[in-house]
This record gives structure tokens, sequence and C-alpha cells, in this order.
């Protein structure tokens, strides 16, 4: 039985824009473009998201939402320091660590470098650890499996923990709303609505042969699901990359092409960020698109002279976007991959320029 912690900062970005300038502590703030421009929202504080701003959303659409916004600009390079502090913390209790973003990991800690055997004492431990070298706060979720550590780390945000015990996970889905389930989206959600599916007990009750005939090829991850069963390991391989990629899923299925470009944008940005952090180029970039019904495909592009350009794979991306059917069907998940690498020269370490409007 494993035991896995799935760690989110609350409200990253922002939080280290207030932490660093307690003027904007308690106000809406929004980390991304200038609300006159094309820019589009990296993240929300807490306050800002109590108007319903969120991100990706457009800072133009922010604005409307909340004229008491104040939007602060990206400092990437900031949010990736206090990532790389957070890192050191989780290796202090296990190296089977797999990150997700700058501001979520899974941590495997059943044989884990404390001899802890409680991973709600370890997961509690991490988040003052947290605190204590960071000043920000992290929730988390602790469970068996992938799937209920991350459900349970939205459960209690911010700054809060839930604990999903072995006994208890298929109880804890059954009492779930569908939308509450991670890896449902909107459009899903109300598809399984239709077909009279409102909890994780109803979707219990379908059987394999149903959910196959509605859902295809997700449907065996809807059935284990529902169960409290997920048997993804957590990817702890800390062997040299080759690659460097990242992914979103969205709060909701969207077929407009101008939101989806302003979620490329953000992906490219930390992309770029990584290879600039760690002296790398790329001549393959690969784009992600996983569509409402799961079904997901790839488009990549190979080039003979290695890239880590923000506005080169930017571009290059949304060229690739554009030769999907994304904009005639919804996309539930965008991302972003570089790979063929070569090592940067030291001469070329220029400084990175994004572009937030």
């Amino acid at each position: 039985m494993r035991k896995i912690i799935h760690i989110d900062m609350d409200a990253f970005f922002a939080s280290v824009e207030q932490r660093d300038n307690p003027s904007l502590r308690g106000k809406p703030v929004v980390v991304g473009g200038n609300p006159e421009s094309r820019g589009v929202v990296a993240a929300a504080s807490y306050e800002a998201r109590a108007y319903g701003i969120h991100s990706a959303m457009p800072c133009a659409q922010a604005y409307r939402k909340c004229a008491q916004t104040i939007f602060v600009r990206p400092r990437f390079e900031a949010y990736k320091q206090v990532s790389k502090q957070i890192s050191t913390i989780f290796l202090q209790y296990t190296d089977i660590i797999e990150p997700l973003s700058l501001d979520e990991a899974y941590l495997d800690v059943t044989n884990n470098k404390t001899g802890q055997t409680s991973a709600t004492k370890i997961a509690e431990q991490i988040r003052q650890d947290i605190y204590q070298l960071t000043k920000l706060t992290a929730s988390a979720g602790v469970s068996y499996n992938k799937f209920l550590a991350k459900t349970a780390s939205d459960i209690n945000k911010p700054d809060g923990i839930k604990v999903i015990l072995p006994e208890k996970g298929e109880a804890f889905v059954a009492c779930l709303a569908i939308g509450q389930f991670y890896g449902v989206g909107k459009v899903t959600e109300k598809k399984m609505q239709q077909l009279g599916i409102y909890t994780g007990l109803e979707l219990k009750e379908k059987s394999l042969e149903f959910l196959k005939q509605h859902f295809n090829s997700a449907a065996g991850y809807f059935y284990n699901i529902a169960r409290g069963i997920d048997e993804r390991p957590v990817k702890g391989d800390r062997s040299p990359r080759k690659s460097l990629s990242n992914e979103t899923t969205f709060a909701r299925d969207s077929d407009d092409i101008e939101e989806l470009s302003n979620y490329l944008r953000q992906l490219a940005t930390e992309i770029t960020v990584d290879l600039k952090e760690q002296q790398l180029k790329g001549k393959t970039i690969t784009l992600k698109v996983k569509y409402d019904n799961f079904q997901l495909v790839t488009r990549c592009q190979t080039f003979q002279q290695a890239i880590d350009d923000y506005q080169q794979i930017y571009t290059i991306c949304k060229k690739l976007l554009l030769n999907t059917d994304a904009g005639l069907r919804k996309v539930r998940l965008l991302g972003i991959g570089i790979s063929s690498f070569e090592l940067r020269g030291s001469s070329m370490a220029e400084q990175m320029e994004l572009d937030f409007g």
C-alpha cells in the first residue's frame, strides 16, 4: 500500500508577489499582462478569485470583473527560485518526487528518509517547513494513490490538509460530486449528468461496457477511480533529462482559439524558464492536445538549429495548434515539450525577454 502526498502551493505566483510586496496583501492581485493589452492572467490571488478571475483569462476581462485588481508583471525567475527551495525540502523526506509544475508535486513517502510511518505527519511537517523557509502556505492531500491525493489537496484550500485513508477511499469517492473529480472537465461533467451520473456512487454503478460506449478510451480510468483505484506510480526518476515538458488541464474545456493561445503563452513561458535555468536548447518542439473525450494527439516539428527562445517556441506551438481540431472540438488539456537537447554556450546566456503586453 503506497503512501502518497500531493503538495500544492496556494495561489503561488500571486502569493510570492504579496509576500515580497506587503502593500499587495489582502488585495486582489493578478500576475500577468497589462489590462489594456492582449495579456493573459498567469495567476490570481484568492482575493481576485473571489471575483471570478482565474488563470489564462484575458487580463482585460479580469479588469472588467474587478476594476480594483492590481496587475503585476510576472517574475518567473523569482518563482523558480522559490520552487527550488521547496524542492530541497521535499528531498529531506524522499527521493521519489514527481513535479507537476513549479508549485505542485507528488511525493511517495512509503519508504521515506525520516523513518516516519505516518504520511500525514510528514505532510504536516513539510507544510511547516515550507512556511518557515518561504513564508508561503501550501495545501496537501494524503492518500494511497495519486488520484485521491491530488483530489484531496483541493478540499481544504488554502493552507489546509485532507487525508483519505485506504479504508475510506471508496466511500470518499462515492460521495464526491462528479465535477470535483480530478480529470473531469465541464463538458464531461455535463455529459455524465445527462447520463444520470452526478456522484462517484452513480459512476460506480455503471458497467465498464456502458462507460466504453459513452467515454471510449477514458472508460477504464473512470471505472477504476469510481472504486478508488489508481495504480500509477510516482515518477521519481532523477536521471538526466531527455526532454522538458509542461502541461495544464483546464478548469473547463475550451474551443476558443484565443483562450487556448493564452494557455500556450503561459506554457511556453515556463518551458523557456526551464531551458534558460538548465542552460539547454532543443531541436524538437512537441505540442500535446487532449480533447474533451480524452483522445490525445501530438504534433511536433524538428529544426536543424536548437532553440530556447520564448517567441519562437510560442509561435511554433501556435502553428502546431492550428494543425489540430482545436477550435472545432473542445480541448481539456494542452502541453508543450522540447527535446533533442544541446548545451547552450555561456556566451549566449542572454536575458530572457517575455511579451506580456
